[in-house]
């Protein structure tokens, strides 16, 4: 019952799915099989067909929710990829995506434009460092049209964690600028057809970076030691910072959340990931109960 699972996932966000984009999230090797399954879960009245749309349980609304939350990412596509472009031309900044809500063509009033940003090898720290500064300085610290909250850098192009909410993270991310550096992402993460076996990355319309005069100079200026020795002290700072704010968190989940390497810069302090995997197993449960249908569960 892949369909159901992919399913429940989606009603986590009150995002109910149509029947292609469902196939779209199983290992089925043909549509009808899909569609077979739907068929049953409607008439075990497990799921509803709203419009062509197939919510599970009475969340009836949810299909007008994600049709006014298509609309609104429409216009916020405009200014995210005007802002992707933006980042580009930050110094070491090897490639920008679009993540989060909005990679699944969704927007309303609480959402934020989330970025992920590919960096060069061993600047991850000074790019993340400059862009935070940016953030602070001439946007107030808003994070609403400019949260970048995730970076890698290219001498780690495969993300560590796999399971079912990384899997679709990196199925629905929107690459935008740095095309040969996503085509080298994506051979990485070829693990994700372990979930997805219909997934086809399309890098075709993804731009190539262009850094300005200004741009390359402090590149130039950074590209050796002293810069590699830059990095490794920003990095110490702010993982100093985090172990201060978000003493909170036990060490298993600080380091999921709040992953801190030479290679990866996460700022999740909210752990969504562990939360949406755990609100999923919750559902399965729950239809295991009810309807006696088992599923795996997921784990981070």
């Amino acid at each position: 019952m892949e369909s159901l699972k992919t399913i429940l996932y989606f009603s986590i966000f009150r995002y109910p799915l149509n029947i292609d984009e469902i196939h779209s999230y199983t290992n089925h090797n043909d549509l009808s099989e899909t569609k077979g399954e739907i068929s049953q879960l409607i008439e075990r009245k497990i799921l509803t067909d709203i419009d062509g749309f197939y919510v599970y349980g009475n969340d009836l609304e949810s299909v007008t929710k994600r049709l006014k939350g298509n609309i609104q990412a429409k216009k916020a596509m405009i200014i995210a990829k005007q802002r992707a472009k933006f980042i580009s031309k930050f110094p070491f900044v090897k490639a920008v995506g679009i993540s989060g809500s909005l990679s699944k063509d969704y927007y309303d009033e609480d959402s934020d434009i989330d970025f992920f940003v590919i960096t060069k090898d061993s600047k991850l720290w000074i790019c993340r460092t400059l862009l935070m500064l940016y953030k602070k300085l001439f946007l107030l610290n808003s994070r609403k049209y400019f949260c970048i909250n995730y970076f890698i850098s290219e001498s780690q192009l495969e993300i560590q964690e796999k399971n079912r909410f990384t899997a679709t993270e990196l199925k629905t991310l929107i690459p935008l600028e740095g095309k040969t550096i996503f085509e080298d992402f994506y051979k990485n993460n070829n693990w994700i057809n372990d979930y997805f076996s219909n997934f086809q990355p399309n890098t075709d319309s993804v731009n190539s970076t262009e850094k300005t005069y200004f741009t390359a100079f402090l590149e130039f200026l950074m590209n050796n030691n002293v810069g590699n020795g830059i990095d490794s002290l920003f990095k110490t700072l702010t993982l100093k910072k985090w172990n201060s704010k978000f003493h909170y968190l036990n060490e298993d989940d600080f380091k999921i959340a709040l992953k801190s390497t030479k290679n990866i810069s996460k700022h999740h302090p909210s752990n969504f990931q562990k939360k949406v995997i755990t609100a999923l197993n919750e559902k399965v449960e729950e239809v295991q109960i009810k309807f006696k249908i088992e599923l795996a569960k997921e784990y981070v």
